[in-house]
């Protein structure tokens, strides 16, 4: 039985507006407990299983703006629509984090899992289900299991709540991936139809949403629309979490407005450690971008579209001048050819054959550069998923970054050699 209060309260939260929302410093130290949760954000809005209170949530979340923080950036609302029109729903909260270099949601679920859990118990609810999953990396399936714990003790929520283990690998993060990852333990990602607001889990209509926009979520609940968006810009409202690292002084993860000055959130790391080339951004799947270029536009991806770049899953990768990029990008692509599901051609032979030419230019042994592009044209948008194309985009934007690298390589010349992009230890060279 519930014992919460369910109806919206503004609680003690810090003025509306300020940072950080989902990781306060009082957090810090440890996981938070219920009761230092509940103290820190007050009772959350829970809509049980009221038609006319659910439906309200999800209007409020359309009128909030919210998207998914775990790159897709897909409209929430209408992800919810969707699977609350469905038979017997089931939600998956995916705090797989299977980029490498980033760390938000381990983080997110480190310092505040009852805000994760609440969200996830809060979209549950909105769609009709009974059961949430939530998919913990390993480094925090602990600490989640003993929020879940906590809260079964205290027996304040309706939905049943399951803790798994999230897959090893680089595509398990994909919504599919982990869809198929729960129900058969196998991280296969597709992007064939059915949708899996239609059918997913079990065959059921699943919800999938990253645990940081989960958190998002049960802020919205509680807080309201109008509150969410006095962070953000009036076309990406609110915040989200950045993993910033590279050559910065303090990299970690930070919650900023999105639509802040890139060159303000390297600041948030403590500013550049050396100077700057290029920044990766959105992920080992994102964009390089000139760093000049890029600390000069919003943190937002209207703020990014003319350099061909989004946040993505929220990583910027900040890259110095001792080092090469063209050398990391081969490291990069090397680690996603490995990484494929072998489902395709394009995707298991396509992307070994680039590797081996990228790492070709890196080295020196070759510029066959028409030939590199015809290959990326022939994976581009012809895989069974959409892992071919971020490899594909990766790899265009480092061939434009630094052009002025491939002359050098050429004569068998680099103008640095540290390496800053971290990779699974499996996958180091």
């Amino acid at each position: 039985m519930r014992v919460t209060q369910t109806h919206c309260q503004a609680g003690p939260v810090r003025p509306a507006g300020t940072l950080p929302r989902m990781l306060p410093a009082g957090f810090a130290a440890s996981p938070a407990s219920l009761a230092d949760h509940v103290a820190r954000y007050g009772p959350v809005a829970f809509p049980g299983r009221d038609s006319r209170r659910r439906e309200a949530l999800i209007e409020e979340v359309e009128r909030a703006g919210l998207t998914g923080r775990g790159g897709a950036a897909f409209p929430t609302a209408r992800k919810l629509a969707a699977t609350a029109a469905g038979r017997h729903p089931v939600v998956v909260a995916n705090g797989t984090e299977a980029e490498p270099a980033s760390a938000k949601d381990q983080v997110l679920l480190a310092r505040s899992p009852h805000l994760v859990l609440d969200g996830a118990v809060v979209a549950a609810e909105i769609v009709g289900a009974r059961e949430a999953v939530v998919v913990a990396h390993r480094a925090v399936r602990d600490i989640t299991e003993q929020a879940v714990s906590e809260r079964i003790r205290a027996g304040i929520d309706l939905v049943r709540i399951r803790v798994v283990t999230a897959a090893d690998r680089f595509v398990g993060g994909e919504a599919s991936a982990v869809v198929h990852w729960v129900g058969a333990g196998i991280p296969t990602p597709t992007v064939t139809p059915p949708r899996l607001s239609e059918r997913g889990l079990g065959g059921a209509p699943t919800l999938v949403q990253n645990v940081e926009t989960l958190a998002h979520l049960a802020l919205i609940a509680r807080y309201g629309a109008a509150w969410f968006r006095m962070a953000g810009t009036p076309r990406e409202p609110g915040s989200m979490l950045v993993t910033i690292l590279g050559a910065v002084r303090e990299p970690g993860v930070r919650e900023i407005a999105l639509g802040t000055p890139t060159a303000e959130v390297l600041g948030l790391a403590g500013g550049p450690s050396a100077a700057l080339q290029a920044l990766l951004i959105g992920g080992y799947s994102g964009t390089w971008v000139d760093a000049a270029e890029a600390t000069s536009r919003p943190f937002s991806s209207v703020g990014l579209a003319d350099l061909s770049a989004g946040v993505g899953a929220g990583l910027i990768a900040a890259l110095p001048e001792d080092a090469c990029g063209l050398r990391e990008t081969a490291r990069l692509v090397r680690y996603l050819a490995g990484e494929s599901a072998g489902q395709c051609g394009p995707c298991l032979f396509g992307l070994d054959a680039v590797a081996g030419q990228v790492e070709g230019i890196a080295e020196g042994r070759t510029s066959d550069l028409r030939m590199l592009l015809r290959w990326l044209g022939q994976v581009d948008g012809r895989g069974a998923c959409r892992h071919p194309d971020g490899t594909a985009r990766l790899v265009r934007s480092a061939l434009r970054v630094f052009a002025a690298e491939l002359g050098l390589h050429a004569q068998g010349r680099c103008a640095g050699t540290a390496s800053i992009l971290p990779l699974p230890p499996r996958a180091r060279r």
